[in-house]
């Protein structure tokens, strides 16, 4: 487990916050942690930000996670691609991979580590 991910109960942001979908990191010593929050209506999903191809995070441009369309999550360094609903990759180096799910919710309005 990395130690720089936030605990259960952790507030990240307001649900009113994330307009499509917004990035976290969270460091401790050397540790580094990066988790994204993609957000559908009042319903939130949350995938360990780290392409299974390279292991770095999928935006390196702020929060710019999906592709011009809006259907899918798009890794900015090799062009790999997500479905949002699973983190399944559908296209690049890591087909047949997926992203590693991040526990959140909505509670009160607020996200939160789950």
């Amino acid at each position: 487990m990395n130690p720089a991910a936030p605990a259960a109960g952790t507030v990240l942001c307001r649900l009113d916050e994330i307009e499509q979908a917004r990035g976290f990191r969270f460091r401790t010593d050397e540790a580094v942690f990066y988790g994204m929050v993609l957000r559908e209506g009042e319903a939130v999903r949350g995938f360990i930000d780290s392409c299974p191809h390279t292991g770095q995070p999928l935006s390196l441009f702020g929060d710019r996670y999906f592709t011009r369309d809006g259907r899918f999550l798009l890794c900015s360094g090799h062009g790999a691609m997500f479905e949002p609903k699973d983190g399944a990759c559908i296209a690049g180096p890591c087909v047949g991979r997926a992203l590693r799910p991040w526990p959140v919710a909505v509670s009160d309005g607020a996200v939160v580590v789950a």
